[in-house]
């Protein structure tokens, strides 16, 4: 049996990762290896952080000795989850459904260990045992065991019928779908706990309660808290959408600046439940942080610890080479190395403009470049870069210009762009189109 390593209910306590917690789970899980389950509804084809903490709830949970299930609900995709939402979900067929499955355990991968003996981490999926469940079979096995009483009590129920639109049968029955999943994997796989959102405890306890009047057998609960900025708005969500754990949704780059930079308050919470970094560093790390707030120490750990968890070190590397470019000195070599979609990333929002390549072959001097192109505003005028060029206050490609005489061939970024900067903070990226 696999040794029981730390109490994991304390454990997730002082991380701030516990909400609900139902009578005895702690007592079953300082007892004997357990196996608990955590289910992902496939909506996408990739993982966001806002699923984090349920993937961060099991890597702790297997840590602690015990046999962590995800279970993805390729049946339970298909009806949606009405859980503290205002409208029905649009529904899936089952070839997105798969494309989704497949994106999500690629990255669940990165987290669990899927080899490591008794309490190794499973990957199922709840259509496996639902394709072949009929609806007459579902009524009698699992439906006869629950009041529509109990199933109006829930929260989730409530609050959809409360706002007038209601709640179609095919969202009613969610609750005894994910209730049925509980009892089957209870069956199956003595699964004796799940973890979930708190938006969930409803639809967690329909399953204790129907494995205990189906099978007699006692099962458990535990929630975590639904995360959110300190400012209340909701965590996770950027100006142009979810931060999503797949690199071609949102680059490593763009991952990376995303917990760099989250507000203070939030940064001494996301990093005891994003990172497995012990309490005394953690600690440690708060104390320092108060000390010098500018420095940004926590979001700098907190960003380095997710961003490698998830991309990999090349990758967290790159982001913060990338981040330091714009207020870096002798950056030049880390300019270049960036591949188009980073550099446009990280010089988002700054001035840009074009011009043509014959233009730029006829050109002379700096002073020409600096001045050309539409919409460059860098310059009020040619005798302006001129003075600028003179007086040292100007660097091409991040690197301090020299002389007034153009090359004859201007090393191009990604073969198309130019990098003007001039003095500090003042940017122009320079398109070379042909």
């Amino acid at each position: 049996m696999a040794d029981i390593k730390t109490n994991l209910i304390e454990e997730l306590q002082w991380r701030g990762m516990l909400h609900d917690i139902m009578p005895g789970t702690e007592d079953q899980l300082n007892k004997e290896m357990t196996t608990a389950y955590v289910g992902f509804d496939p909506t996408a084809d990739s993982l966001h952080i806002g699923h984090m903490v349920s993937v961060m709830l099991l890597r702790h949970l297997q840590k602690a000795g015990h046999k962590p299930l995800a279970i993805v609900g390729g049946a339970t995709g298909m009806i949606g989850d009405p859980s503290f939402k205002d409208a029905e979900r649009q529904l899936l067929d089952n070839d997105a459904i798969q494309k989704n499955i497949a994106g999500m355990k690629g990255q669940l991968e990165k987290f669990l260990d899927f080899d490591c003996g008794e309490n190794s981490a499973e990957i199922l999926n709840n259509y496996d045992w639902f394709q072949d469940f009929s609806f007459i079979d579902f009524a009698r096995e699992a439906g006869k065991h629950l009041t529509v009483n109990y199933m109006m009590g829930k929260e989730s129920v409530k609050k959809r019928l409360a706002t007038g639109s209601g709640i179609s049968f095919t969202e009613f029955t969610y609750q005894l779908l994910q209730g049925w999943d509980f009892y089957h994997l209870y069956k199956t796989k003595n699964c004796r706990l799940q973890f979930g959102g708190s938006d969930q405890w409803g639809n967690i306890v329909t399953g204790t309660e129907l494995i205990r009047r189906k099978a007699q057998g006692t099962a458990y609960a535990a929630t975590c808290p639904l995360i959110t900025k300190s400012d209340g708005t909701k965590f996770g969500k950027t100006e142009s959408g979810a931060v999503w754990l797949d690199p071609e949704k949102t680059s490593p780059y763009q991952f990376y600046q995303f917990w760099l930079n989250v507000a203070d308050d939030d940064a001494k919470r996301y990093i005891k439940i994003f990172t497995f970094i012990e309490k005394e560093e953690i600690d440690q790390l708060i104390a320092d942080h108060d000390e010098a707030p500018h420095t940004r120490i926590l979001q700098k750990r907190l960003a380095e610890e997710v961003t490698k968890a998830v991309h990999g070190q090349a990758e967290l590397d790159t982001a913060i080479a990338a981040s330091n470019i714009l207020f870096g000195k002798n950056v030049t070599e880390q300019l270049k190395s960036l591949d188009e979609r980073t550099l446009l990333q990280v010089f988002e929002g700054v001035m840009q403009s074009e011009i043509s390549k014959a233009d730029l072959e006829g050109m002379a001097e700096m002073a020409d470049l600096l001045s050309a192109g539409t919409n460059n505003q860098l310059f009020a005028s040619k005798g302006e870069a001129k003075r600028m060029i003179k007086g040292g206050g100007i660097s091409i490609n991040k690197a301090k210009l020299q002389g007034s005489e153009l090359p004859k061939e201007v090393e191009l970024l990604q073969d198309k762009y130019i990098l003007a900067q001039k003095g500090k903070k003042n940017y122009c990226l320079i398109k070379v189109v042909d």
